[in-house]
């Protein structure tokens, strides 16, 4: 959004966590349409690549903060400040399991990216060791494991060594054209399969590092299905997903344990959007119990049911991403929710308790 009206700009934070089956933005990049709403009626959004990345598909968000799931945790646990960047300089992890013709595709699709948008890639590295992605899912969520994470982490020390200031690791996806889960994901009804495992690979990475990361899984590419998902269909147009991975990574903010003039601070955040399912996670917890206001929203389904009734969380429930809209819209110009409904109570003296039903109702 252009321009800051106040003194101190309106902050968001937007997640929707992966692998859980979300349904919006449990797919290739469907939750990019909701950031670019929020992003016109906030400041500033932060949020992470399972909401901007749409494999060959991007949208470019000034105002919007590309931060990895788990730096997003330590961001809102207050351990870790976001440091705004011009530019990184992007190096390149290629699992060693990835065939020639495809590595082939991923090195050109980075060439495009230096080319085109002017990206500053410096080299990549290709591990010493297969990496080893084993994929793994349970009814409500998907996950997956390193045979060889010793040999991802030497790949990400020599590119920082190098003089890289992010990492998007390119790791071999087990291809497994025949499973349900990649059918129904296809038909935009499943957990994303994939998702989990991205998960772990860039974790790992931020947490031994604390640099900005991104995973593009290498795949070869899926028989064509007229009758796909439009949610799913940002990953059936090309031979890589690393675009919207480098795109993002190269504003992405840097992480430091201490502030400055210019870094963002947990306790900037205005609010905090989540679907209403998934309120258990570390981020929530840790703004809980802050200023921050938690909206949730009913209309983002998943596979958890973990709500703010469970929790005995104080959030303000709406029913869509429209709606949440309009709360952050009224928040940052400093209009009282309660004002927009038909009905006002009326004010109570402070010796009566406060009701906890007040903070938890719907708009």
């Amino acid at each position: 959004m252009s321009g800051f009206q106040n003194t101190r700009p309106h902050t968001t934070m937007m997640i929707v966590p992966t692998g859980v089956g979300a349904a919006i933005g449990g797919y290739a990049g469907d939750a990019l349409p909701v950031a670019r709403a929020i992003a016109a009626v906030t400041d500033r959004l932060i949020t992470h690549p399972n909401v901007l990345n749409g494999a060959q598909l991007y949208w470019p968000l000034p105002n919007a903060y590309y931060v990895e799931g788990y730096g997003l945790d330590q961001f809102a646990a207050g351990h870790w400040q976001l440091q705004p960047v011009h530019q990184n300089t992007i190096g390149l992890v290629l699992d060693q399991a990835i065939e020639d013709e495809l590595r082939w595709r991923h090195l050109q699709a980075a060439d495009a990216a230096r080319a085109t948008l002017g990206l500053t890639i410096h080299g990549y590295v290709t591990t010493d060791a297969p990496l080893g992605v084993r994929l793994k899912q349970a009814q409500a969520a998907t996950w997956g494991t390193l045979e060889r994470p010793d040999s991802l982490l030497r790949a990400v020390a020599k590119l920082l060594q190098a003089g890289c200031t992010a990492i998007a690791v390119i790791a071999r996806f087990p291809d497994d054209l025949g499973s349900a889960a990649l059918t129904d994901y296809r038909q935009g009804t499943g957990v994303d399969p994939l998702a989990g495992a991205e998960a772990v690979i860039s974790h790992l990475v931020v947490r031994e590092f604390q640099v900005p990361c991104a995973h593009a899984p290498a795949l070869q590419p899926l028989p064509l299905d007229p009758t796909i998902s439009p949610r799913s269909a940002a990953e059936e147009i090309g031979y890589t997903f690393l675009p919207c991975v480098l795109a993002g990574l190269s504003k992405a903010p840097q992480f430091s344990a201490t502030a400055t003039t210019h870094s963002i601070s947990a306790s900037d955040v205005d609010a905090l959007i989540m679907p209403a399912s998934t309120l258990g996670g570390s981020a929530v917890l840790s703004l809980s119990g802050t200023k921050t206001q938690i909206i949730a929203v009913q209309d983002n389904t998943t596979a958890l049911a973990v709500d703010a009734m469970a929790l005995n969380l104080p959030v303000v429930t709406v029913q869509s991403y429209l709606e949440a809209v309009g709360a952050i819209a009224s928040q940052r110009a400093g209009i009282a929710l309660t004002a927009l409904n038909p009905q006002i109570s009326h004010l109570q003296p402070l010796s009566q308790p406060r009701q906890h039903l007040e903070t938890t109702k719907q708009y």
